[in-house]
């Protein structure tokens, strides 16, 4: 791997890590901060929404800076907020420096995607790129399981300290390995908006909102679950966590051959496997091995996803690919929001996998009436009213 790349990777496993690591430590926050449960797993949500509101933000503000300077900038707000995360001393401080983490998260790898692409021949292009994200893959397979274990130990505090070191160790990967780079000036924001006149597009995005919110339905408490349904120890949570990383791996993979073609079998899979869960969270054995199939299921929609909606506005890739980092974290953030209000309205944590079948099912309900509009009469029809509504 090519050191700058290594340093990019470097700093995804770092954004990947202080993202999901709160799943593992929600208990202890909770207990801490004297919150419930599910004013806890609202963290989840204003990580999320401040994902989604801060990358377009930062991409605007960023747009004519250095490539290097701007990932520098980033990745300072990012260490700052998981310091401020670490020191926080009541509920709404650490929601607000959870919040403040997040907007290093969406703008640095849209801008990390644009370097490792420009750091290689044109034909590597995909493999560079693949190889930074990396970095956020072995965050759910090492930096979450480890940061749980941590907090568990230490404190859910020292998870967040150790968090924010490695934003300082990438942050020096980044200065003194990433070449400097400027992008040419930015293109025409008109004609990119446009795109967002094609239903598909929205579709597209509608259903990566639903198509990775129902996970979060029940990854937002997954620590809580199995720990209180499953009757899981503190320590095997962080094993089972492991295994559901590895799943991810794996689903990761899978989805990215798949693409297109199965996303509405894999839909379905998902949500047939989370209403197993619903039944298997109340044995160890049944739960470990749902988790590990339910963590292959939950990724490999991400390929797919992705790819539908940069296909579906080719005319602007950039602005479709920041969307649609947007669109997974309002899903991440509307999964965590409605497995709260699950719990709120009385429901005990084994229900929360129903919910999130009953979300994945929206998805694929999106995914077959998006699929019956490719067809070429649909597909005309939509190209005709686009024009129409050009010549208005």
């Amino acid at each position: 791997m090519p050191l700058p790349l290594l340093a990019l990777a470097i700093s995804a496993f770092a954004i990947g890590t202080t993202e999901f690591v709160i799943m593992g430590l929600l208990p202890d926050v909770a207990h801490d901060l004297a919150v419930s449960i599910p004013s806890a797993g609202l963290l989840v949500t204003g990580y999320a929404l401040g994902v989604a509101v801060g990358a377009p933000l930062l991409a605007v503000l960023t747009a004519r800076m250095p490539r290097k300077l701007a990932l520098q900038l980033l990745m300072l707000v990012f260490i700052v907020g998981n310091v401020l995360c670490a020191v926080a001393p009541t509920y709404g401080l650490l929601m607000i420096a959870r919040v403040v983490t997040s907007f290093a998260h969406g703008s640095f790898f849209g801008i990390g995607a644009v370097v490792a692409a420009s750091l290689v021949p044109a034909e590597k292009r995909a493999s560079a790129i693949a190889l930074m994200f990396t970095g956020l893959t072995l965050a759910n397979v090492l930096g979450v399981p480890f940061g749980t274990f941590v907090g568990q130990e230490l404190g859910w505090r020292a998870t967040f300290w150790i968090v924010a070191a490695l934003g300082v160790l990438s942050a020096l990967g980044v200065t003194a390995l990433v070449p400097n780079r400027h992008d040419a000036a930015p293109g025409n924001l008109g004609r990119e908006v446009r795109v967002l006149r094609d239903p598909q597009v929205w579709l597209a995005l509608t259903m990566t909102v639903l198509g990775f919110g129902g996970v979060f339905v029940v990854f937002t408490y997954i620590a809580p679950i199995l720990e209180q349904v499953g009757g899981f120890s503190p320590r095997a949570v962080t094993l089972v966590l492991v295994l559901f990383g590895v799943g991810l791996t794996i689903g990761n993979t899978i989805g990215g051959r798949l693409a297109d073609r199965a996303l509405m079998g894999i839909l379905f899979a998902l949500a047939v496997v989370m209403a197993i869960f619903a039944k298997t969270s109340h044995s160890q054995i049944g739960a470990i091995v749902t988790i590990f199939v339910w963590g292959i299921a939950a990724f490999a929609t991400v390929p797919p996803l992705q790819t539908r909606v940069v296909e579906k506005a080719k005319d602007a890739p950039n602005l479709a690919s920041t969307l649609n980092i947007g669109a997974f974290n309002v899903g991440n953030a509307g999964g965590a929001w409605l497995g709260g209000a699950v719990l709120t309205h009385g429901h005990g944590l084994d229900a929360l996998p129903w919910a999130a079948a009953a979300v994945a099912l929206a998805a694929l309900a999106v995914t077959w009436f998006a699929a019956r509009l490719d067809t070429p009469r649909a597909h005309d029809k939509i190209k005709a009213d686009v024009k129409a509504a050009d010549a208005c």
